[in-house]
């Protein structure tokens, strides 16, 4: 069996001891390993060339969720909610976007990983969706609930390579995020919406995995369709050449 290696963006930060540490939740690597795939955790150090040359050896990549992409970089609105905001992640992440931009290597993106990939492509985002969303829902159930409150619906589009690997045209999602997906980049489409018309998903048309989801799967591995997600990523990324 081929066992695809995906690289996954980390975050940084210092354990409880105060030294500096890169970091992922679990949730992501388990996620990973249970459709097949091996798990590569991407530091947020590495020069440009070595990113280059890791990007080389993987056979798919996962833009993990986390804080804020600075404004500066968003092509949006600053605001003062923005927060979590680390300018070597943003590096890293717009980085491996523009070596995807061409290529046929899968790639899912996850909460911030669905607007780092919108935005690396030209689109914007809502910086605070309570503010500037009329009629939203609440989106930002953290941190005091848990993770695998489903919180809203979503639609799937109709035809969308999405609702194809869900064989779903709606299911409950959970809802960890105060910012989304505002103006689309040109290179993708919609693939699904909350009911107060917030771009949940978004795919890359004519591409084997081209994927990046508001809510967060990685705490939804109970629920079949999203078990579907993760397998259909790892079939992908071990089919990619």
């Amino acid at each position: 069996m081929n066992n695809p290696l995906i690289g996954i963006t980390t975050y940084q930060g210092k354990n409880d001891k105060g030294l500096p540490i890169f970091a992922l939740l679990r949730a992501y690597v388990d996620s990973i390993v249970i459709a097949g795939g091996i798990p590569i955790l991407i530091p947020l150090t590495l020069t440009d060339d070595r990113v280059s040359s890791l990007y080389d050896r993987l056979d798919g990549i996962l833009f993990s969720g986390g804080g804020d992409i600075a404004f500066e970089r968003s092509n949006s609105a600053n605001h003062p909610q923005i927060t979590g905001e680390d300018s070597k992640r943003d590096s890293i992440e717009f980085t491996l976007i523009k070596m995807l931009k061409g290529d046929n290597k899968p790639f899912l993106g996850i909460c911030r990983g669905i607007q780092v990939i919108n935005v690396g492509t030209g689109g914007s985002l809502y910086t605070h969706i309570q503010d500037q969303l009329p009629g939203a829902l609440k989106h930002d159930y953290y941190p005091d609930y848990p993770r695998t409150l489903l919180s809203h619906t979503v639609r799937i589009e109709k035809g969308s390579h999405l609702e194809n690997i869900l064989d779903l045209e709606e299911m409950p999602v959970n809802s960890l995020h105060h910012q989304g997906v505002k103006d689309i980049s040109s290179a993708f489409k919609p693939a699904a919406y909350s009911p107060d018309g917030l771009v949940e998903a978004l795919e890359l048309p004519n591409h084997p995995f081209g994927i990046g989801v508001q809510w967060h799967p990685e705490w939804m591995k109970d629920q079949p369709a999203t078990q579907r997600l993760f397998r259909a990523f790892i079939t992908a990324s071990g089919g990619h050449t």
